[in-house]
């Protein structure tokens, strides 16, 4: 008889994995939005890609050598880090056109945009509580990307667009991970991010960059690349439900960042619109944990 193994979680330090990863991917998303008001997108991707390669290589390699490329999923890699290319495409533009808080806020939408396509493609049922959390949720993401009103910004769009593919992403590397390991997944994502950007990028225009310039986009790189790796590591060490909750840090971090550097003070929708997402967020993945952890009724 087959026995099936049980991955051991430990959340301590899938949560400390993940508080690591939102102060990365914070600085990584501000540098973002400072390059692409002076470079394509594409290219802006491009040298984040190969900035994240190689840190990561250097992170991976020495300990886990070539068989890192050892897997049998080469298919799932490719198909999930193509839709992630044009996630990252999608949020890179819409840096590029709202505050970065904004942005970052419509993409903690992505849990309730998963919740959804669940139901409509795989036919899961929409209780009442599940139900008022997603229409929570939506008008969280109404309020910040505030449609109809002088405040309105197309990059919202890209952002919500970003949001939906972002939690099919989430879900598709913790399955994943079932099978492949963290650093399988992560030197998979930056090898096939790096594809995809070399490949897009002559056709959205790049331009030679100065030294400094160059220095920024590598090290933008290299925060992104650390940060794949530690948000990646934390849902292989944890269930989204322990280590999820703390990716909301970025935020708090955009929200600093922001106002530091482009002067950005927090409208009043953006701070109601965020604490509706967030919320909404944080109950959707507290009842889903909580419902999956009931025993099965006896018969």
């Amino acid at each position: 008889m087959r026995i099936a193994r049980t991955r051991a979680d430990h959340v301590p330090l899938g949560i400390a994995y993940m508080m690591g990863a939102t102060a990365t991917f914070a600085i990584s998303q501000a540098l973002s939005k400072w390059l692409v008001a002076g470079y394509s997108f594409s290219e802006v991707l491009l040298y984040r890609a190969v900035g994240s390669l190689a840190i990561c290589a250097m992170m991976i390699l020495p300990h886990a050598g070539l068989a890192v490329f050892r897997t049998r999923r080469l298919g799932a890699h490719i198909t999930r880090n193509g839709a992630q290319a044009i996630a990252q495409s999608f949020l890179m533009i819409a840096l590029g056109l709202m505050p970065l808080a904004g942005a970052i806020a419509i993409n903690f939408s992505a849990p309730l945009f998963a919740a959804l396509a669940a139901a409509i493609w795989l036919h899961e049922h929409i209780n009442r509580a599940r139900g008022i959390a997603l229409l929570t949720g939506f008008l969280g993401v109404l309020l910040v990307a505030s449609p109809g009103t002088a405040s309105f910004n197309v990059g919202a769009i890209f952002a919500i667009v970003n949001a939906v593919m972002f939690g099919s992403i989430t879900a598709a590397v913790r399955g994943m991970s079932s099978t492949e390991s963290a650093e399988t997944l992560t030197t998979y994502q930056m090898v096939c991010l790096t594809v995809y950007f070399a490949t897009a990028a002559p056709f959205f225009g790049m331009t030679t960059p100065t030294r400094f310039d160059a220095a920024i986009l590598l090290a933008n790189g290299l925060f992104n690349g650390i940060g794949q790796y530690w948000w990646t590591r934390a849902l292989s060490l944890a269930p989204a439900a322990a280590v999820g909750p703390f990716y909301y840090f970025s935020l708090v971090w955009a929200m600093i960042i922001g106002f530091f550097i482009w002067g950005d003070l927090p409208t009043l929708t953006l701070l109601l619109g965020s604490a509706i997402v967030v919320a909404s967020g944080l109950y959707l993945l507290w009842h889903e944990s909580a419902r999956r952890a009931q025993p099965p009724a006896i018969e």
